[in-house]
């Protein structure tokens, strides 16, 4: 029999950054705060994505034999009713990531045929905007369902090819903005007024203290995932020595970047000059950067202004196109990856009748019809809601933020109990102080909180009452839910006994 091969450390540092880092989050990070988002995502390393992620090495190599993922650790750890919550609640971070990133899609798609955003000039059947592209999101969700309870081969492929796009696009800025650094004797679009410049932000909204806290939530989503690597800890060579040391190496390539990438954008693009203005939104954000930097590579290159144009249009396309297949990708994914081992992992009678079984492609297709009429449903109540462009997906992004936020609360709080438990076989431990252990868990939710709360007490403080509802309302119903199945659940275990 074949020995497996063992993940080597370089090969861990390397998974870690490839599933961590995300192009796009360095884009909405120097558009809300520019430079300024520098020191909010050292912070997230330090105090949220460093030690959340030794907590899921424990979980995961302790409850390696588990088909359930975080349910099973939360099962465990708190017991099965708030489990189920959790990680329904978990399963709803998916869900408006989906909802979000169904109505964003069209973006990329628009600024690859059309070289720029044109979303916010369609109007289809006499529609707003913001309920055409409402209403397209929903078509191609339903279609990607339709595509995926039929069982899609080389899913992995169509993701890892959006990944390699993704990849590539993000060396290619990094080189086009240092070369276009040296061609101009080092003179930044957006120069560096002092210490001030990297603990403000040039965006009004977030000049405030509350702002800038509300702003941890997005640094904290930019090192969210970590959670789906706790099991590779039993495929490791040595993982009691080399786990903990890919950690932290990727932890510090993947802030190190982020903060890099952040300070590049400001080598092109002055802030006033390019994001001051209404158009820009979280939505459109990395394709307006690129195409900032094409246009500003050809001024270097004291190209003409059309010339300059043209390649800012080319670059804007690219971005489109990359973005578009990344979204696809993940798309084809999370629609039943998430889905599926929930459902498959917890008790069957906690769901109707049907509702957990396959069909002969292995999809739990009633589920993700479910999924597909309530993501529908969500989709419609926020885009047909007659907000400008900008505030529409300032929302959606914000609801995406929060929901995938929450479930690490859960994770995070339930770890001193899983600590507790002395029946355990624990091959990675890391945590080995009570105290030690207790103090993290602490340090880690109150960032959560804040983050989660200063995201809820912006809008509300300027007025924006249905703004703070939508954004908190996925979990909150999802939350109920969970609660209304798992009650039903024990009623039934208790009148059969």
């Amino acid at each position: 029999m074949a020995t497996q091969k063992k993940i080597t450390l370089v090969g861990l540092v390397l998974m870690i950054f490839g599933s961590i880092f995300g192009f796009a989050n360095t884009t909405v990070a120097y558009y809300l705060m520019g430079y300024g988002g520098i020191i909010w995502y050292i912070i997230a390393a330090i105090c949220f994505f460093l030690p959340s992620s030794l907590m899921f090495a424990e979980y995961g190599s302790t409850f390696k034999e588990s088909h359930g993922g975080i349910y099973s650790w939360l099962a465990e750890s708190i017991g099965p009713r708030p489990a189920f919550i959790g990680t329904f609640i978990w399963l709803a971070s998916w869900i408006i990531w989906m909802v979000s990133t169904a109505s964003k899609v069209w973006i990329p798609f628009s600024t690859f045929i059309f070289g720029s955003d044109k979303t916010q000039s369609w109007h289809l059947l006499g529609l707003t905007s913001n309920a055409t592209i409402g209403l397209l999101g929903i078509i191609f969700f339903i279609l990607i369902t339709a595509l995926a309870t039929n069982g899609i081969e080389r899913i992995s492929q169509f993701a890892s090819f959006g990944g390699t796009l993704i990849a590539i696009l993000n060396v290619g800025f990094i080189l086009v903005s240092l070369f276009i650094l040296i061609k101009n004797g080092f003179h930044l679009a957006e120069p560096i007024h002092g210490i001030h410049t990297f603990v403000s932000s040039p965006n009004a909204a977030y000049k405030s203290l509350i702002g800038m806290l509300s702003f941890v939530v997005f640094a904290v989503f930019a090192y969210g995932g970590m959670e789906t690597m706790g099991g590779v800890t039993d495929s490791m060579d040595k993982p009691a020595k080399n786990f903990p040391k890919g950690l932290i190496f990727a932890t510090v390539l993947i802030t190190i970047s982020y903060a890099l990438s952040i300070f590049i954008w400001g080598i092109s693009a002055s802030w006033n000059s390019v994001l001051n203005n209404k158009t820009t939104n979280l939505g459109n954000i990395t394709y307006v950067l690129m195409q900032n930097l094409g246009y500003f590579l050809g001024e270097s290159l004291n190209l003409s202004h059309a010339s300059a144009l043209l390649i800012g249009t080319w670059f804007a396309r690219i971005t489109g196109f990359t973005m578009f297949f990344s979204y696809l990708g993940a798309f084809f994914v999370l629609i039943y990856s998430p889905l599926k081992s929930f459902v498959l992992g917890t008790p069957k009678g906690l769901w109707p009748k049907g509702f957990a079984e396959t069909n002969k492609a292995g999809m739990p297709a009633r589920a993700m019809w479910c999924q597909a009429a309530f993501v529908s449903v969500l989709i419609f109540l926020v885009s047909f809601g007659g907000k400008d462009a900008q505030v529409f997906y300032n929302v959606l992004t914000q609801m995406a933020n929060v929901s995938t936020t929450l479930p690490y609360l859960f994770l995070v709080t339930a770890f001193p109990f899983f600590k507790k438990r002395t029946d355990l076989e624990r091959p990675f431990v890391i945590y080995k102080s009570k105290g030690w252990t207790n103090f993290i868990t602490v340090v880690v939710d109150l960032v959560l909180v804040f983050g989660i709360i200063f995201t809820i007490v912006e809008p509300i403080l300027e007025g924006q009452y249905l703004d703070a509802f939508e954004i908190i309302i996925g979990p909150i119903v999802f939350g109920l839910i969970a609660w209304l199945l798992y009650s039903r659940y024990e009623h039934r275990q208790t009148v059969k006994n």
